[in-house]
């Protein structure tokens, strides 16, 4: 929850900051605002497939193994 709202935050600041960068150079192109909704999407997938990840690796671990190796 807290990776989105922090996309929802910085994704059309990096925009707005990237516009003005951009603006100074004598050969300009242009940023399109999906760009950085893209980056927050992927962002936030590669966490949530993280944390299934481990999840899953967690849920299927024999208990008792990982007691006799502590």
């Amino acid at each position: 929850m807290n990776l989105h709202i922090a996309v929802l935050i910085a994704a059309p600041l990096a925009w707005y900051a990237m516009q003005r960068w951009l603006a100074d150079f004598a050969y300009r192109i242009d940023m399109a605002w999906w760009i950085f909704g893209l980056a927050g999407f992927s962002a936030a997938l590669l966490a949530w497939l993280t944390v299934g990840w481990q999840a899953v690796q967690a849920a299927i671990a024999n208990p008792a193994k990982s007691l006799r190796t502590d």
